[in-house]
């Protein structure tokens, strides 16, 4: 489980607060989506997941963040990372290697993981971004995206039980984005991954997170289940954050017709109520 007890954090020179005290917990397995408007705290939230923050980026730090028992502040960076993997926002920042294979393999030769275990780690990384191709490929001919899944395979081959990836889909095409979720998806049902995304596309990330936190200004303005969360969409878009179109057509029908509708996250449910309207 990852715990935020009254979580407050300035930035080292900085005047203003990134986060506010945050109260919030992710269970173990959980699917978190993280959305706001720009500069409320989102990729700040994602650091103190991971330790880096208060490690990394000093500051003013108040309350705590456990993950998995591990308190962020007294736990080393090397023993978080053998249980958080993050994906940056700005993923070259991360990468180190020149060749792809390289790059997967140095977190798993760093991490010790054996030998005879290697080969199929980065088999199982590689299909699954969609990237097998490239794995004799020089970092510096990739484009943006290819990069980006680059650098989420090599997190995932390192299989933590928590990942925390900050805007992982901002290079890729909507068919990659889909993908890219669809993995983060089967990461949870099948090893019972805790996910923790900070995403701009809204409705991907409500078709496949779990939970929402919405950040405004550093703070938690609403956190709960997704379908819970979008019952606030008029509420929502005054902070600057947009639903998904599906989720607003629903609320509307739901005012016209003056009684209450189930709140659809993809076209197939929004789908499915249309019809069942008109008939």
């Amino acid at each position: 489980m990852i715990s935020f007890e009254s979580l407050s954090f300035t930035y080292q020179g900085g005047n203003v607060p990134a986060l506010k005290d945050i109260c919030l917990t992710v269970p173990d397995g959980g699917f978190l989506g993280v959305i706001g408007p720009a500069g409320a705290g989102k990729t700040t939230l994602a650091r103190a997941v991971s330790g880096i923050v208060p490690h990394a980026y000093r500051g003013d730090f108040y309350g705590s963040v456990k993950v998995h028992d591990m308190d962020t502040v007294d736990t080393p960076l090397t023993d978080l990372s053998r249980c958080v993997g993050m994906v940056f926002q700005d993923v070259d920042s991360q990468i180190i290697s020149t060749m792809v294979e390289d790059e997967l393999l140095y977190g798993l030769e760093n991490f010790g993981v054996p030998h005879a275990e290697i080969p199929e780690r980065l088999d199982f990384a590689l299909d699954r971004v969609g990237i097998p191709e490239l794995r004799e490929r020089a970092i510096s001919s990739l484009s943006g995206g290819q990069r980006q899944k680059v650098a989420i395979a090599s997190v995932i081959a390192l299989r933590p039980r928590v990942l925390v990836l900050d805007e992982p889909t901002g290079e890729l095409d909507p068919v990659s984005s889909r993908q890219i979720f669809s993995l983060l998806k089967s990461l949870q049902r099948d090893f019972g991954t805790t996910v923790i995304v900070v995403e701009q596309k809204i409705m991907l990330l409500c078709e496949f997170a779990d939970s929402l936190a919405v950040m405004k200004d550093g703070a938690l303005a609403y956190q709960g289940q997704t379908r819970e969360v979008l019952t606030h969409a008029e509420e929502l878009l005054d902070l600057g954050v947009n639903c998904p179109r599906v989720t607003r057509l629903s609320r509307h029908l739901s005012d016209r017709l003056g009684k209450p509708l189930p709140v659809c996250v993809n076209l197939e449910e929004a789908e499915k109520q249309a019809r069942e309207l008109m008939a």
